[in-house]
């Protein structure tokens, strides 16, 4: 909408917000259960269950639409009920507007502005009741780990070798700032690690970030990390940025993208060639390894992150999960083990220590990806079946 038509429009948004006031003191959505009037309760979504269960006497105002407030609803709830509260998850959003207006309620000086709530959260801050909880269960820690045969996990072992340092985005990818890779040192936001590693190079200089790369998923690169990168050629940055092609959007479900050849459907679609792209936007030094390729890709992040240019390094290796054939099987021979612990450095799941300390491999975990094969340097480790 051009500017000039934009503010009288201004005027017909104003008008239409006031007529859905109005109409929300009516509409059907907007419920009133009238109970016991000493407490009353105004609610909305999931919340309302737990007022249900834990003040099943009381009052309660259930609001459906929750912007515009009804307001002439409200009020007229709230002069039946001896006593109300607002019951409302994370910030006090319709406290504020009902306080607003002058009318006496309770909300979050006896709820937390934090986490979900629960009946037995509400029975304590309304009803006072002490309640006999047993402690919870202490189940073993399970922290997010990379799936075994994941390619990202090869990409971080070699940037824990060399000891780079990577501004993180979001996706499975994050998990590289977790133990034992330990690489990510940031994450902002979904397409920021492009630009954190530009924002560092202007602030810092190009030789503070000698030691760092900049990973992200070639998802979130399609969606909004490519506009970063066309930033950072377009004001002469120098810095190294590694697209970890999985062909998929891992985190989320699996969805296709614009790179994939598929819509969202499954329809057949034109697959934008990253590489392609990357070279059309004006980068010089653009190159495409498979992430298991290990000494051609620890060699390319030491020649690439020592140009004073913008490198762009793709690491295509479809998720292990896209792979419905049947997997190579590894397995490891004790006799030769010499505990040295190469293998484990990646961190992958299905290895695990004897209690002797040589190693053993989950073969029902093991997606047969080969990399601890590569890295033991005694022949412990042997591929005794091929895959498909």
């Amino acid at each position: 909408m051009m500017p000039g038509n934009a503010k009288f429009r201004h005027i017909e948004i104003e008008k239409r917000n006031n007529e859905l006031a109005e109409a929300a003191n009516t509409l059907p959505i907007n419920t009133v259960e009238m109970n016991d009037t000493k407490i009353g309760v105004i609610t909305s979504g999931i919340p309302y269950q737990y007022v249900k269960e834990a003040l099943p006497e009381a009052s309660v105002l259930k609001l459906g639409m929750v912007n515009p407030l009804p307001r002439k609803l409200i009020e007229d709830f709230a002069s039946k009920v001896e006593k109300l509260y607002i019951v409302e998850e994370l910030d006090p959003v319709i406290e504020e507007q009902v306080k607003s207006w002058g009318i006496q309620a309770v909300g979050k000086e006896i709820f937390t502005v934090q986490g979900e709530y629960s009946a037995n959260m509400l029975r304590k801050a309304i009803l006072k009741q002490a309640l006999e909880l047993k402690d919870p269960a202490e189940a073993p820690g399970r922290p997010p780990i990379l799936c075994p045969g994941c390619p990202h996990r090869s990409v971080f072992y070699v940037l824990n070798k060399l000891k780079m340092h990577a501004a993180g985005d979001i996706g499975c990818y994050t998990l590289g700032a977790v133990a034992p890779l330990s690489v990510i040192d940031t994450t902002m936001c979904m397409g920021s690690s492009i630009s954190t590693l530009h924002g560092m190079e202007k602030a810092k200089g190009k030789d503070y970030i000698k030691n760092w790369v900049a990973v992200i998923g070639d998802s979130t690169f399609m969606h909004t990390g490519v506009n970063s990168l066309m930033n950072m050629v377009y004001n002469n940055a120098t810095g190294t940025v590694i697209i970890m092609d999985n062909s998929t959007t891992g985190m989320t479900g699996h969805q296709d993208h614009a790179a994939t050849g598929k819509t969202l459907q499954g329809d057949p679609a034109y697959a934008i060639n990253i590489q392609g792209l990357c070279r059309a936007i004006g980068v010089k030094n653009v190159y495409e390894i498979n992430a298991f390729d290990l000494p051609l890709l620890e060699k390319t992040i030491k020649e690439e992150t020592a140009k004073d240019e913008v490198s762009v390094i793709i690491t295509k290796t479809p998720c292990v999960l896209l792979d419905k054939r049947k997997k190579p099987l590894y397995i490891a021979h004790e006799d030769k083990c010499k505990k040295c612990g190469m293998c484990m450095k990646p961190g992958c799941p299905a290895m695990t220590r004897n209690a002797d300390g040589t190693i053993h491999i989950d073969d029902t975990m093991c997606t047969g990806c080969g990399l601890c094969e590569t890295l033991c340097k005694f022949g412990a480790i042997e591929l005794v079946k091929e895959g498909e």
